[in-house]
């Protein structure tokens, strides 16, 4: 019995889902398919955060306010987990 080959499906970023084209597999890409530029600020500004709160944690001080020493209520570490200010 001889398979022919099923066409392989990429998720699009709208949740739809849509063949892989030979191009996405060799490589070949138009400027319409190219992957979006990261962010390297944001993502680096991001890790500056999780690293401070992972120090206030090690610290003892994660649930206080960096500048007035106030408590920082669950919620708003909730809602931001890497919250610095009341």
């Amino acid at each position: 019995m001889l398979l022919t080959p099923q066409p392989r499906l990429r998720r699009a970023r709208t949740g739809n889902v849509e063949p892989v084209t030979d191009s996405a597999l060799d490589g070949t890409q138009s400027a319409d398919d190219a992957a979006p530029t990261p962010d390297l600020d944001a993502i680096e500004a991001d890790l500056d955060g999780v690293q401070s709160a992972l120090g206030r944690l090690a610290d003892g001080t994660y649930w206080t306010d960096e500048v007035t020493g106030e408590p920082i209520s669950a919620a708003t570490l909730d809602a931001d987990p890497l919250a610095r200010r009341v």
